[in-house]
């Protein structure tokens, strides 16, 4: 039924009440639809999960937080399963499904663009399954973000639809792999000339590879043993402290060098960009001999396991990565720290000296001496 608020009258002259110009019936016209838009009787055009999504990305580029992981996400794996369904019509069987479809899928392999996407294959390995579960997570986890936003934005009339779809379990305890000193030092050796540099950058400080393609020679000061990288959620920089053995190597590699030049660099005069490091590192690998393989992210990890193992405190840990807190550090590393209660129990726990059978073990002198 449509509200009528006045009388067509050419005659009479208009009182703002009864009889109304042309002028104030549009003013009022005007009203009554604000007004009835706040009432929710009228909506807006009814959203998919796609435009959720975007807005959410835009929102992530413009508060300047890193939209790549999400971008990714959202383009290879949400929108095209479902992003055409509209916000108030998507249900918790759907996204759900679609969750369990993502772990169940083969993992992607780096395929050029344009080109059909290629799978990696024979993954029947419960440690490939963990990853895939835990990649299943964290693109659920940015679906969920974006529409929170929209439902806070009261663009959608209820959050039951995801609200209730829970994460797989015990799919975030990763076995952090790490190299030892001993194949470090095959890796660094293994390695071609420019990208031994990157790798020794990597080692020497902790960082990420996207950090290291974007240092500038400026970045490094040799005299407080630092090199700083911008922190793309606060903006500001963080201030890597290097080791001796880590200032002399950044000493080296930027010496007679103009401040604006990227530290590390390609053979060809050329920067390091984006999955440029994936090739060099799977023939570093074979011919380092390391097994299992190790990615670039893992030289981070060597980088913070041999720190803690070493004693430094996890506070320091976290700083230097670039944590607010020490919580992924202890996460991640912490089994790693020495343990006063692993001390205290081998020196004061008692020694009872009985053995089953009559055969009794020969320890080694290190061993009877602990």
């Amino acid at each position: 039924m449509t509200d009528t608020f006045g009388t067509a009258d050419d005659f009479s002259d208009p009182d703002g009440i009864a009889i109304l110009s042309f002028w104030q019936a549009q003013a009022k016209a005007r009203e009554q639809m604000v007004q009835r838009a706040h009432n929710g009787r009228v909506a807006d055009a009814p959203r998919t999960v796609k435009d959720s999504v975007d807005s959410y990305i835009e929102f992530l580029e413009s508060h300047r937080k890193s939209a790549k992981e999400a971008r990714y996400a959202a383009d290879a794996f949400i929108l095209p399963a479902l992003g055409k369904i509209k916000l108030d019509d998507l249900t918790a069987d759907q996204v759900r499904k679609w969750h369990v479809g993502l772990a169940k899928a083969p993992a992607r392999v780096r395929t050029k663009k344009g080109g059909e996407q290629k799978f990696r294959l024979n993954e029947n390995d419960p440690e490939r399954e963990r990853r895939r579960k835990s990649t299943a997570n964290r693109i659920l986890t940015i679906l969920k973000a974006a529409l929170n936003r929209s439902w806070r934005d009261k663009h959608v009339t209820s959050d039951r639809a995801w609200r209730s779809v829970e994460p797989f379990r015990n799919a975030e305890s990763a076995r952090i792999r790490y190299l030892s000193l001993e194949e470090a030092t095959r890796f660094i050796n293994a390695s071609e000339e420019d990208f031994r540099k990157l790798v020794r950058g990597a080692l020497e400080s902790g960082a990420r590879y996207g950090e290291l393609c974007d240092m500038l020679v400026a970045d490094f000061n040799s005299d407080a043993g630092t090199v700083s990288v911008p922190d793309p959620k606060t903006g500001k920089p963080r201030h890597i402290v290097l080791s001796a053995d880590g200032v002399d190597f950044f000493e080296e590699i930027t010496a007679g060098r103009t401040g604006t030049e990227p530290i590390f660099l390609k053979a060809d005069g050329s920067k390091w960009l984006d999955d440029h490091q994936a090739d060099p590192i799977r023939e570093t690998n074979k011919r380092a001999k390391i097994t299992p393989s190790i990615n670039f992210h893992g030289l981070r990890h060597t980088w913070a396991s041999h720190a803690v193992m070493n004693g430094m405190p996890l506070i320091v840990v976290a700083k230097n990565l670039g944590h607010s807190t020490t919580r992924m550090v202890e996460k991640h590393y912490g089994h790693l720290a020495p343990s006063y209660v692993a001390q205290a129990v081998r020196a004061h726990a008692p020694k009872f000296g009985a053995v089953l059978g009559n055969v009794r073990a020969i320890r080694r002198k290190k061993d009877r001496q602990s």
